[in-house]
C-alpha cells in the first residue's frame, strides 16, 4: 500500500503544475488560507449543530431547525474546504504521502464521515421523536460528542502536517517510519 501512495504521489508531483502552485509566491497561500476559512465556516457551524445535539446550546430551538438552517453554509464550508485540500496535498504530494499527521488526519476524517452519514440518518428517522426536548436521546448525543472529537483530531492532526517531526528524513523508529509510508531508497 505504501509503495502504491509513493507512486501515485511521485506521479503526481511529475505535472509542472504541482511544484508551481507550492513555488508560487501567493498562490499556495491563497489556497491554504481559503481551507482555512471555509474550515472556519463548516466547523463553526457544525459546533453549533453538534452541541445543541449535545443537549449543551440553543435547547429552547427545534434541533430540526438549528440542523436545516445552518446545513447549507456548512455543506458549502465542506466543500471548498475539500476542494482546496486538494489542491494542497496536490502542492507537495511526496512529502505529505509520507506524513504521518496526514495519514492520521485522513483516517480521522474518514472516521467523521463514517460518523456524519450514521448520525444523520439516524437523526432523520427520530428527530419528531425529540425535536423540541433539551435533551436528545442518548445515540444522537454520542454521535455528536464523537463527531466533535473526530473534527478536533483533524484540526489538530491538519496543523501537525506543516512541522517535520516524523518526515523520512528525521532519525524515527523503523514503526514510525512504516507508519509515515516511507520508502527506502
Amino acid at each position: 500500500m505504501n509503495q502504491l501512495l509513493y507512486d501515485l504521489a511521485t506521479w503526481l508531483h511529475s505535472f509542472p503544475s504541482s511544484p508551481g502552485i507550492h513555488e508560487s509566491l501567493y498562490l499556495y497561500s491563497w489556497i491554504e488560507s481559503t481551507h482555512v476559512l471555509t474550515l472556519m465556516v463548516f466547523l463553526g457551524m457544525l459546533c453549533i449543530i453538534d452541541l445543541r445535539m449535545l443537549g449543551v446550546s440553543m435547547v429552547k430551538i427545534p434541533a430540526s431547525t438549528i440542523a436545516e438552517r445552518l446545513d447549507l453554509p456548512m455543506m458549502i464550508g465542506f466543500a471548498v474546504m475539500i476542494v482546496t485540500g486538494l489542491l494542497l496535498y496536490y502542492a507537495i504530494p511526496i512529502r505529505t504521502t509520507q506524513s504521518l499527521p496526514f495519514r492520521i488526519k485522513v483516517v480521522l476524517m474518514i472516521a467523521a464521515m463514517v460518523n456524519a452519514f450514521l448520525f444523520r440518518r439516524r437523526m432523520l428517522a427520530s428527530v419528531s421523536t425529540w425535536d423540541t426536548d433539551p435533551k436528545p436521546p442518548k445515540h444522537i448525543r454520542v454521535g455528536a460528542a464523537l463527531s466533535l472529537t473526530f473534527w478536533a483530531g483533524v484540526v489538530v492532526t491538519g496543523r501537525c502536517i506543516a512541522y517535520n517531526w516524523y518526515d523520512c528524513d528525521q532519525n524515527n523508529s523503523d514503526f514510525i517510519n512504516a507508519l509515515a509510508g516511507c520508502m527506502v531508497e
